[in-house]
């Protein structure tokens, strides 16, 4: 009878993960919004029913990928923690979660789900999905730290500096996918150097303001403009994902009814593209005001990507490109080359700073991601740090430790 039991529940257990290995890729290219039940079904050869009765709704099946997820990275944390100081520790860290890559990118694991729809789930899925990640920041921000009881700075900017490294790392799985597995632990090696030293070689940290001109007001109605409407859209989706900005979420921010939103666009799937056009107009417009102030490569290169984190700081937040997934598919491709086109802007000064000696000798491609991806996760700064910091107080404790000293040094 015992027998009989326990081979049910290794039967039950073995399709959960048979379903959860299905459902991560799928919500990885499509966002929880653009994924269905039956797709995940039919991945697994069954059909939505029988994986129903497994997970009722499918934010519980989001939730129990993303909380996969986070005891994997959890576990990568608990083992970085037995070394004996923070910079180790960090790296170990890092070398153990592109470890982790190697083996999904070569089939020896399975798919780990992004967090990007994290803050779209519903329902009971949301508090312990919630909990889990932000223990996680927690756990991470321990091994940062001299010692588990002594913060190296004042809390905000000790979380802004996690928030930072978080970011910077969770984000490479999207881009390393585009080398081959055998180079992983070089990357591992040249993303934790950056991370601990930063990248000046000498440098000073005094980023000079880039001067832009005001963004052209476009009428949408007596009472809104076109880009307060953005603004409010591009807000919304970065707090709750694509799935979560309904039409009365973005409505209600502006305290305007329905039909402003389709004054504005005509349906909810152009918003994505439309916000896209605009945060990567500013960010165009930004790096071009850069130079054509005549400015050398490691002040366009600082300027650039202190402008943009005060400009979000200061309530003009750009779409995060966690976005991109929602998008139409036959848009999605020329979105994933516009924010590469502006990556390599960065990998460009990163390059000429070098050789006229104000950057340190680093891979130019890894370092430009690691900065784009700053600039990236400023919207969701005032998250970590409970909106207390000042944009001169996020250049200091966000953008500068990027490039002076690292993220573990004062």
């Amino acid at each position: 009878m015992q027998t009989t039991a326990r081979r049910r529940s290794d039967r039950f257990n073995d399709r959960r993960r048979q379903i959860l290995d299905a459902a991560a890729p799928l919500f990885n290219q499509k966002g929880l919004g653009g994924t269905t039940l039956a797709e995940v079904a039919a991945a697994v050869g069954l059909i939505t029913t029988s994986v129903t009765y497994y997970y009722r709704r499918k934010d519980d099946l989001a939730a129990a990928c993303l909380m996969r997820t986070i005891d994997a990275y959890q576990g990568l944390i608990a083992e970085a923690a037995a070394q004996p100081d923070p910079a180790a520790r960090l790296t170990a860290f890092i070398e153990g979660y592109f470890g982790l890559l190697a083996d999904i990118a070569e089939g020896r694991g399975p798919a780990l789900m992004n967090f990007f729809d994290i803050r779209s789930l519903t329902g009971a899925a949301v508090d312990p999905a919630f909990s889990a990640f932000n223990q996680m920041f927690r756990n991470l921000r321990g091994i940062m730290r001299p010692a588990p009881d002594r913060p190296a700075f004042p809390q905000p900017e000790e979380n802004a500096r996690v928030h930072l490294t978080l970011s910077v790392i969770l984000w490479a799985r999207t881009w390393a996918a585009r080398y081959d597995p055998m180079d992983y632990p070089r990357i591992a090696a040249r993303l934790s150097d950056i991370l601990i030293h930063g990248l000046a070689a000498g440098a000073a940290w005094a980023p000079p303001v880039i001067a832009m001109p005001a963004p052209a007001e476009e009428e949408g109605g007596p009472n809104l403009s076109r880009t307060d409407f953005l603004k409010a859209a591009t807000e919304t989706i970065n707090d709750f994902g694509y799935h979560g900005a309904s039409v009365d979420a973005i409505a209600a921010r502006l305290n305007v009814t329905k039909g402003a939103f389709y004054h504005h666009i005509s349906a909810k799937d152009d918003l994505v593209l439309s916000c896209f056009d605009r945060s990567f107009g500013a960010v165009r417009d930004t790096q071009k005001a850069a130079l054509d102030a005549g400015l050398g490569p490691w002040d366009r290169l600082i300027g650039v990507t202190d402008a943009l984190v005060r400009r979000q700081v200061e309530d003009q937040p750009l779409l995060r490109h966690m976005a991109i997934a929602a998008a139409h598919a036959e848009v999605r491709a020329d979105l994933r080359d516009a924010m590469e086109r502006q990556t390599e802007h960065y990998a460009g000064l990163i390059a000429d700073a070098s050789a006229e000696g104000a950057v340190r000798p680093v891979d130019p491609a890894i370092a430009a991601q690691m900065v784009a991806e700053t600039i990236n996760a400023a919207p969701d700064l005032a998250r970590w740090t409970a909106g207390r910091l000042s944009a001169d107080e996020a250049s200091r404790f966000y953008v500068r430790p990027l490039f002076i000293d690292g993220v573990l040094k004062p």
